[in-house]
């Protein structure tokens, strides 16, 4: 089995919105890639070719459902196999939706779950050997709803704040050989749902920027944890434009 020359990042949900900008900064940096995605099979390839123009075979493209844990050590298996070694883990992909009480469904919670706990807990343990073995990192996506509460989402708060404690243990679990991370983002995209325009001023706000951020600033805070931040690990990085001050 050859092994990749250059540090290998498995990366869920990376085929659209923020986790398709980690991609781009990791790859540039010159990270090779196993990406993952669910149901955006078009925009993986199309980010996959992108990237493969711009240095050949450095992408493995995975599309599997994060919510059975036989498909989540596969993924693990699949970007050894390709490349013969796994340096870090990018727990990006999330699903994010309302569950107000009294409408809530068990449906619900298991798929806000899935995603947002129950994936990135296994994937960590299936690559967990492989990262010690190099001495990478594993970085989680959480969120600052996690800390505080957002009306309407219960569950997805709930599972995200299993997510920064499972930074937090992690850390501990799987110290001294690696790192263990997570990136709490504020207001960098709006859902897909969509927000309108005064709730979007409203939310900005509160913020001690006044702005909105952009899915780089996130990007640029995993490329940190992942490469940089060497001495840094069970810490949740907030890039809120300073929200967590007045929320």
């Amino acid at each position: 089995m050859p092994i990749s020359e250059r540090p290998v990042v498995l990366i869920t949900g990376a085929a659209r919105r923020v986790g398709r900008v980690i991609a781009r900064t990791l790859h540039d940096a010159g990270y090779d890639l196993a990406l993952h995605y669910r149901n955006g099979k078009a925009e993986a390839e199309q980010l996959a070719a992108e990237l493969q123009s711009r240095r050949a075979d450095s992408v493995l493209l995975l599309g599997c459902e994060l919510a059975q844990v036989a498909e989540l050590n596969k993924l693990v298996l699949r970007s050894v196999q390709r490349f013969g070694r796994l340096d870090g883990l990018i727990n990006n992909a999330s699903s994010f939706y309302p569950t107000a009480i009294g409408e809530a469904s068990e449906q619900q919670w298991d798929e806000l779950f899935a995603s947002n706990a129950k994936a990135p807990f296994f994937l960590s343990q299936a690559a967990a050997p492989h990262l010690r073995a190099a001495r990478g990192a594993i970085v989680n996506l959480v969120d600052i709803y996690a800390e505080r509460p957002l009306p309407r989402h219960t569950i997805y708060c709930m599972a995200k704040a299993a997510n920064a404690m499972l930074v937090m243990s992690l850390a501990k679990e799987l110290g001294p050989e690696v790192r263990v991370n997570g990136v709490a983002p504020g207001a960098v995209l709006w859902p897909e749902a969509g927000k309108t325009s005064a709730e979007q001023q409203e939310l900005i706000g509160k913020s001690a920027l006044r702005r909105a951020g952009a899915p780089e600033d996130v990007a640029g805070a995993v490329l940190y944890l992942l490469r940089d931040a060497t001495f840094v690990t069970g810490q949740i990085l907030k890039v809120d434009g300073g929200r967590m001050l007045t929320v």
